[in-house]
């Protein structure tokens, strides 16, 4: 018998579906110390993400501290590469469009999913495409977190017809 490897990928170029919704799972439940230490290493000293003394005494958001905005960003982003970039993805070409409509808080888990929202073959890389992604977090009560536009640049199946 002949054994089967498969490893796990993104998608190529021509796999990706516009309009299609992709789940991302599992979530990630954020703790006080993935907080802490994001926000220290990126030297973001801003006090709601730090100072609990400071943020109880802040309005607004119960007196809790708040989990990084970007941290939150770069976890949706991560969510979504096992499923959709793992190993396709040439470039980040930017992002756009970003919003935190809610805070996360410490014991938040944050789902994402990624809607396609466009494709089409680059203009100077041959087989090479543009892939537009909308990336959403939201906590455990579907509540979305933070949106994200972002374009980026995904190899086409080696050997195949480009299409959309």
């Amino acid at each position: 018998m002949t054994e089967r490897r498969i490893t796990q990928r993104g998608l190529w170029f021509e796999e990706f579906e516009i309009d299609a919704v992709y789940e991302h799972r599992p979530g990630r439940t954020v703790t006080e110390a993935d907080n802490v230490l994001f926000t220290t290493l990126t030297m973001n000293t801003q006090a709601l993400h730090l100072d609990a003394a400071y943020a109880s005494a802040q309005p607004g958001f119960g007196g809790e501290r708040l989990v990084n905005s970007m941290f939150t960003l770069s976890t949706i982003v991560g969510l979504s590469v096992s499923q959709l970039t793992q190993g396709t993805l040439v470039a980040n070409l930017g992002f756009s469009a970003i919003a935190f409509p809610k805070p996360l808080f410490h014991g938040d888990t944050l789902y994402a999913e990624t809607v396609c929202t466009g494709k089409r073959e680059s203009r100077s890389r041959p087989g090479e495409g543009v892939v537009s992604l909308r990336h959403i977090g939201k906590n455990q009560d579907g509540e979305i977190v933070a949106s994200a536009d972002r374009s980026t640049l995904v190899r086409a199946r080696p050997g195949a017809e480009q299409a959309q």
